[in-house]
């Protein structure tokens, strides 16, 4: 058995993971605000309550730039107070067992791959639509990081006046006055102006699209992450935009996926890279 752990901005997710299965999970309130060690403390007593004596591994999924290799992890997003935390040697030395720290998005790629909808694939890109924009990508069947397991940031890209996080996330909601989850409720319901909305939307995504085809043309794109869930609400115009392409067997071959399995960036951080 293995725990898997996904730390977030908002929540922290800890599930008891046996044969790519979650056997149980509980979610609580990231204490982001707090100090370092209070937030550490706090993962580790939601790491303990899913301990048992046939847990061998910890993965820890992390929204941030990571040292692998070290587990050291710099800058996460939203909690401010961990600018360099050797999160690997921490939670080592209180579970004394072996323990991998990665990007949230690259748990998310590896799950996918691992038990998802890009398991027939060898080449792939898993986008994370949320609060933010990320990327994991997959090349070759391997996890492919980078130096410092920055590839995939795809969200800060430069586009239009600002960068494709801005345009491609719950960001571009808030820019015209709603959230991402009243627009989508609205538009179920028929608003014109929230379809019109998630149009534009689309159109972004469509370019976003574009940028991944030009520097990683894979088989497969799957999306994940809440915004997600809307996806038939901007598709058709994502795949207008996609006809801008230069190369449209490339658009033609590709596959545009929507991860549907729930807490799949937990199950990913059980997967040994």
């Amino acid at each position: 058995m293995r725990i898997g752990v996904d730390l977030g901005g908002t929540n922290v997710r800890v599930g008891l993971v046996d044969n790519g299965k979650i056997i149980s999970i509980k979610t609580e309130p990231c204490k982001a605000q707090e100090s370092e060690d209070i937030v550490v403390d706090h993962i580790c007593k939601m790491i303990t309550a899913q301990m048992n004596d046939d847990v061998d591994y910890i993965g820890i999924g992390v929204p941030s730039i990571v040292d692998a290799q070290q587990g050291i992890v710099y800058n996460a997003a939203n909690i401010p107070s961990w600018k360099k935390v050797h999160l690997k040697a921490i939670i080592e030395k209180r579970f004394n067992l072996p323990v991998s720290v990665n990007n949230d998005c690259n748990y998310f790629a590896l799950g996918v791959c691992a038990f998802g909808e890009g398991m027939e694939f060898d080449n792939v890109v898993c986008v994370a639509l949320g609060t933010g924009v990320g990327a994991g990508i997959i090349v070759n069947k391997r996890l492919y990081m980078g130096s410092n397991t920055g590839a995939g940031e795809i969200g800060e890209i430069n586009y239009l006046d600002s960068n494709i996080e801005n345009y491609c996330s719950s960001q571009f909601f808030v820019n015209h006055g709603t959230t991402g989850y009243e627009a989508y409720m609205k538009a179920k319901q028929g608003d014109v102006e929230m379809l019109q909305l998630w149009s534009d939307f689309g159109g972004h995504v469509g370019s976003m699209m574009m940028s991944i085809l030009y520097v990683y043309d894979p088989e497969a794109i799957v999306i994940g992450g809440s915004i997600a869930q809307a996806y038939d609400l901007y598709s058709e115009s994502m795949y207008e935009k996609l006809k801008e392409f230069p190369y449209p067997v490339c658009v033609d071959k590709l596959k545009i996926l929507v991860s549907k399995i729930e807490n799949i960036s937990l199950l990913g951080s059980t997967v040994e890279i």
